[in-house]
């Protein structure tokens, strides 16, 4: 499944975390690929444990944990602690699949993690930069994302995807993964269908008898296929 998440940041949170950016020490990104990705990746990134990186990453999860749509897509177990890169000058990233266990170098988690699910949360507006779009190779074809400064784009990590060159301006990204309570990516697909029509019927039509019959259907499928 792959879900646009709008507005997951505030315009004076996007703001804050692009001033804190503009100063920050940014390092070759090739510092956190795997050997066959590090091939195609040319851009820049922050450390993982660099202060910036740990505030702003700290934002963003604080900025998720009231987010409905995210945490019913998602189902999270763990979520890696938030990255940040940066691309210009023609900087691109080739196609690749993310690393399927991500250890962090942080401190800040003690556990492997298994990417079940790629994020990239953008904090640059499409208008200042020329290309950088995120290219995503999934059952449904080709899909070419470039979203607003502060919305979020939610997708499977065994997928193919690349970032095509920035050949003006920059491209300023928060990236990280998720292990979901939900391994595979059908029963997420299924269960946040479900979810959003218990919630849009709840909206429209709160004494609905089929509620309390639909929302034992989803709990009994999240119990059936959920690792806690």
């Amino acid at each position: 499944m792959l879900l646009h998440i709008p507005n997951v940041l505030t315009q004076d949170q996007v703001a804050y975390c692009r001033e804190r950016l503009a100063s920050a020490s940014w390092a070759d990104g090739r510092i956190t690929a795997g050997y066959q990705s590090g091939k195609a990746k040319d851009n820049e990134q922050l450390p993982e444990n660099d202060p910036v990186a740990i505030e702003l990453g700290a934002l963003i999860r604080n900025a998720l944990k009231t987010n409905d749509n995210y945490f019913s897509a998602a189902l999270p177990r763990v979520v890696y602690p938030p990255l940040f890169n940066r691309y210009r000058g023609g900087q691109a990233f080739g196609f690749h699949v993310d690393n399927a266990i991500r250890y962090d170098r942080s401190g800040q988690l003690v556990q492997p993690v298994r990417t079940d699910l790629s994020v990239t949360l953008f904090l640059a507006a499409p208008e200042d930069y020329d290309g950088g779009e995120l290219i995503i190779e999934d059952t449904y074809g080709v899909q070419k994302i470039k979203l607003p400064a502060g919305d979020m784009v939610l997708y499977p990590g065994t997928s193919l995807h690349r970032v095509t060159p920035v050949t003006r301006g920059e491209r300023l990204a928060s990236f990280f993964w998720i292990q979901s309570m939900v391994r595979d990516d059908g029963d997420r697909r299924l269960l946040f269908e479900l979810d959003l029509s218990i919630r849009r019927l709840t909206q429209s039509t709160p004494d609905h008898p089929s509620l309390v019959q639909l929302t034992g259907v989803y709990h009994n499928l999240l119990r059936r296929w959920a690792e806690v």
